[in-house]
């Protein structure tokens, strides 16, 4: 059963691997959606990851498909068992508004849907999807402040911020004497990108080299792309990889960091997939990796990393690979 730990410094009490749900609702249809998060639940899971744009790419689809996949099962469930985060103030996908809507009105329209699609009184961290740089932090802070004291929300985070627009806007909500960003969802995994290309298919901000200092200063990371798409899994059984994961992971360093983890998955008797969220759950700082999954069976066997410990030496030896 996974444990629960504090969300940073919060009074959200969270499993240490949180479920992303990008795919349900769309790409997985409520009966299967319902299998994968009673299986997550049942093994101890409650931190539940979604996005007011999941699943809006699908013409077909509802708007906002992974959130009313994610309310249609909350429904039958204790809302005070999980902790339900969601994103807004990103593109409108369905509309083809890209535009930067991170701004108080389109955050507010967003949040409101966000609400209705869960079927929930308060979303309980509410992540900005992007940011808005031509928006002074003070504008933006103040907005979210005024949806907490409302109670539509009980905490609010950053996603793709970058980190000294975060610590900005975290000064400033000190100056006020409110918390501010409790956590940044940050694209962060194993596999080190190449850059360019992963900018490309909109994975920006990287952890490594830009937030290490935020975060050994008390802020969580929910590391997304936690799995690197699979690269590691699909590389160590001869799978294909297909043109954008190759594009997006085409970096040298990952052939000696593929080397590395498939000798710490033999010396542990564990899966390539454990050895590459375990990098994320036994760093020094807080980190929650959100993982993917499309069958039960693959959600189990994720959960596993969880109880994987791997030594500062074998952290390192996966880094320096």
């Amino acid at each position: 059963m996974l444990s629960r730990v504090p969300l940073g410094g919060t009074d959200l009490s969270v499993s240490p691997l949180c479920y992303g749900t990008n795919m349900l609702g769309w790409m997985i249809d409520q009966p299967h959606s319902n299998a994968i998060l009673d299986t997550f639940a049942g093994l101890g899971g409650n931190f539940i990851d979604t996005a007011r744009s999941y699943g809006d790419w699908m013409p077909d689809a509802p708007a906002g498909a992974s959130e009313r996949a994610v309310g249609a099962w909350l429904k039958a469930r204790k809302r005070e068992d999980f902790v339900i985060a969601t994103k807004g103030g990103f593109f409108d996908l369905r509309k083809g508004d890209y535009r930067n809507r991170c701004t108080p009105e389109d955050v507010a329209q967003d949040l409101a849907q966000s609400l209705d699609h869960l079927g929930v009184d308060t979303i309980d961290l509410y992540f900005l999807h992007m940011d808005n740089e031509d928006a002074p932090v003070e504008i933006i802070v103040n907005a979210l402040v005024g949806h907490q004291e409302a109670g539509r929300i009980r905490h609010f985070a950053a996603s793709n911020w970058s980190a000294e627009r975060i610590k900005a806007a975290n000064t400033y909500a000190a100056s006020i004497g409110k918390p501010g960003f409790v956590a940044s969802e940050t694209f962060w995994g194993l596999a080190v990108p190449g850059i360019a290309a992963a900018a490309q298919q909109g994975y920006v901000h990287y952890y490594e080299g830009e937030y290490e200092g935020v975060h050994a200063a008390g802020l969580p990371i929910l590391a997304y792309a936690a799995q690197s798409g699979g690269y590691f899994t699909k590389r160590a059984s001869g799978a294909d990889l297909g043109d954008q994961l190759t594009a997006r992971y085409a970096n040298p360093a990952n052939d000696a960091r593929l080397a590395a983890v498939l000798e710490l998955a033999e010396r542990h008797g564990v899966s390539v997939n454990e050895v590459v969220l375990a990098y994320l759950t036994n760093q020094p700082d807080q980190t929650v990796p959100i993982f993917g999954g499309s069958t039960p069976e693959q959600v189990a066997e994720s959960v596993k990393a969880a109880t994987l410990t791997l030594s500062a030496a074998e952290l390192a030896q996966l880094r320096a690979a």
